[in-house]
């Protein structure tokens, strides 16, 4: 039977350079690290996966849409960048909009910020001219791909928290759901996970981390 974790109880913490995350008070873990949200996303999302991809149009699959920094920071690197980006995420229980509205990333447009976590769920909607936003309600585990990605943000809760999303079937799920090409990031790189997505087909480097962190994966789906 498929372990799910229970809809979440949260609150706000502030991170070491000012940004700010919730806690998970059911499983009593982070959405971000706590040595910084904003740099930790910034990282390994945005450098080591949105900046490595060299197509200039692509698709992105996010695992957890959570407080919506990741999308956030996708939208305003493809303003800057003048990619065009179709971002797809998937998330079992959306935040609160009582928990939302008091998030705060440095400099953003907040307006912008809550037009992400505001839009319906289920259907495409275009935020700005070169950011498209679906947010799905559900888990990864029974969600269906009917595309492919050139990027995915592998942000799950740890391996001690959501064992289930961590597992060789899952990464290979989200082999077949990669273009060729197609790169994955993740904050864990654990022996086991950096195994797992191996066996699931991918090649997978370990880089340098953010503050706190060491290492992370990138994972990669050759041509």
């Amino acid at each position: 039977m498929t372990k799910v974790i229970e809809k979440p109880k949260v609150t706000l913490e502030i991170t070491e350079d000012g940004s700010a995350t919730l806690r998970n008070q059911t499983i009593d873990e982070c959405y971000h690290s706590i040595h910084g949200a904003q740099q930790e996303s910034e990282h390994i999302f945005i450098e080591a996966a949105l900046r490595y991809q060299q197509k200039h149009d692509i698709a992105i699959f996010e695992v957890g849409f959570g407080t919506g920094l990741n999308a956030l920071l996708t939208l305003q690197e493809a303003q800057k960048s003048g990619r065009k980006i179709e971002y797809t995420s998937v998330e079992l229980y959306p935040v609160e909009p009582s928990v939302y509205c008091e998030l705060n990333y440095g400099n953003s447009d907040k307006a912008t910020f809550l037009k992400l976590h505001n839009c319906e769920w289920g259907e495409p909607v275009t935020i700005v001219d070169s950011f498209t936003l679906e947010k799905v309600e559900a888990s990864l585990l029974e969600y269906n791909f009917n595309k492919l990605f050139d990027v995915i943000y592998f942000d799950a809760f740890s391996p001690e928290k959501q064992p289930e999303m961590w597992s060789e079937a899952i990464f290979s799920k989200l082999f077949e759901a990669t273009a060729s090409g197609g790169i994955l990031t993740t904050y864990c790189a654990k022996g086991d996970v950096r195994r797992a997505l191996q066996a699931a087909g991918y090649q997978v480097e370990r880089i340098p981390g953010p503050p706190g962190k060491r290492h992370i994966l990138r994972a990669v789906k050759n041509k």
